[in-house]
């Protein structure tokens, strides 16, 4: 069906979408060393929040559903590269 992507934490899911795909009893799961990223899991869509980004994405119909894992590890990487800092500038006479 669809992945709606909504950038910054003000953007949210439409009424129409969350009345069309935000249906059923939810089911939550929290990833991360801050618990930053939440999934909301419902019977046909994912909805996954990054409180650190402010990245929003709103993933519909079964086969996009599926693809909300691999957002997620993709995110927590992206994370502990950024935690890491930014790598110093090193010539290569070192």
């Amino acid at each position: 069906m669809g992945v709606f992507r909504y950038d910054n934490k003000y953007a949210a899911p439409t009424k129409e979408q969350r009345e069309r795909y935000m249906r059923g009893e939810p089911e939550e799961h929290v990833f991360g060393e801050d618990e930053e990223i939440l999934l909301i899991v419902y019977d046909e869509a994912a909805y996954l929040k990054d409180d650190r980004e402010n990245v929003r994405i709103l993933f519909t119909g079964i086969h996009d559903k599926q693809k909300v894992h691999d957002e997620i590890r993709r995110m927590l990487e992206e994370h502990a590269q950024k935690k890491q800092g930014p790598r110093e500038f090193s010539s290569g006479d070192r």
